[in-house]
């Protein structure tokens, strides 16, 4: 039922977040969010009949099935990884649950492989409505399958209800869906595994136990859909509103950063030219580093022309001048300085514009409050 849109759903993820591993190779958080995108969103298509049915007609029976348990399988992994290494936290512990996972996943993959091999060729085909399903082989592909499904969901699902704890508003209800939802599907798993024991000496039997498993499977992935779309809209929205806000806080230093760098050109940190468009594409700064390099380049030029500055106002307080009167300043000593200043000729620094707290924020309000003094003076 939700097939069709959690393929759709994960493919937008893997897009969006592969860019981003793209520009942030080394990101460990990051890699394994991608690798679980990826792999849940194998695990989906390969879980489609016409899909699984085309990989059997050009191997053999039961391959399908044992790819898209372990791809899946290894998605949940991933997932798993992801939220516990998001938490700061010694490396040791980061290095013990990757060996945890990774040996649990391992085994789960052996195991299921080693069910397929073992159940003859002939009924490789099964289902839960499979009338085979006391052969040994194939009731331990299920019940060890599903088992493992249990646990990649319930940890999913407490580790999402702990972030969703701690997030934000709008980031915890996203996440308490999500939560909610692989709740859900723990249960549909725990329920397929009891229908393997009950339907062992009766096959076929109990399905109006397995018509609302199925129900719950979709309420819960329905659930897990809505968390996941909420939780990555709430994302979209506040990076939207990150980079319009850093896009015009670096517009609004224009005409401060356009006098300093004109007196400073060197104050212009240019990065080193490459011939590698991958190389471009990935250290292409953000909005966000591109305000911060504004900046910096501004409050620098501020201190290099502070000598200036106390030449032409010796008796003013220029941490705490009035914007307007230091942009008057900055003309009148911008006029002041030779155009080339003698390696000789010993200047002292002063402070100039301090802001009122130490965060960047203040800092940033200091020097765009300087820049709009400038913009007037200039209009």
């Amino acid at each position: 039922m939700f097939q069709v849109p959690l393929i759709t759903l994960l493919s937008i993820g893997v897009l969006w977040k592969g860019f981003d591993l793209a520009r942030a190779p080394h990101d460990r958080v990051l890699r394994f969010l991608v690798a679980a995108l990826l792999m849940l969103l194998g695990g989906e298509v390969l879980s489609l009949p016409e899909v699984n049915g085309a990989i059997d007609s050009v191997t053999t029976a039961g391959v399908g099935k044992v790819a898209f348990n372990a791809i899946y399988a290894s998605g949940l992994c991933a997932l798993i990884l992801f939220f516990g290494i998001s938490l700061r936290g010694k490396d040791a512990s980061y290095l013990r649950r990757l060996r945890i996972n990774i040996g649990l996943l391992g085994g789960v993959l052996i195991a299921l492989t080693i069910s397929m091999i073992t159940t003859p060729q002939a009924i490789r085909d099964h289902s839960l409505s499979s009338p085979h399903l006391a052969e040994p082989s194939i009731a331990s592909f299920y019940i060890i399958g599903n088992v493992y499904f249990v646990y990649g969901y319930l940890t999913s699902a407490l580790w999402a209800l702990h972030y969703g704890q701690a997030a934000s508003r709008y980031l915890a209800i996203g996440l308490l869906s999500m939560a909610l939802g692989l709740f859900g599907l723990t249960i549909s798993a725990v329920n397929r595994t009891i229908l393997v024991f009950l339907r062992i000496n009766e096959p076929g039997s109990h399905e109006s136990f397995n018509t609302v498993n199925w129900s719950i499977s979709n309420w819960a992935m329905g659930a897990t859909l809505i968390g996941i779309c909420y939780s990555a809209f709430v994302q979209l929205v506040t990076r939207l509103r990150s980079i319009a806000h850093h896009r015009r806080m670096h517009q609004d230093l224009t005409p401060l950063w356009t006098v300093l760098t004109s007196a400073y050109p060197e104050l212009v940190l240019n990065q080193a030219p490459t011939d590698s468009k991958w190389h471009r594409f990935r250290r292409r700064p953000t909005h966000e580093q591109r305000f911060y390099r504004r900046l910096i380049e501004c409050r620098d030029g501020l201190v290099r022309l502070s000598p200036y500055l106390t030449r032409v106002a010796p008796d003013a307080d220029l941490a705490s001048t009035p914007s307007d009167r230091l942009a008057r300043h900055i003309t009148e000593a911008l006029a002041l300085k030779p155009p080339i200043e003698s390696p000789y000729t010993e200047l002292s620094a002063a402070r100039v514009a301090s802001p009122t707290s130490n965060d960047l924020g203040a800092d940033a309000r200091e020097l765009i409050s300087i820049s709009h003094a400038l913009r007037e003076r200039k209009s």
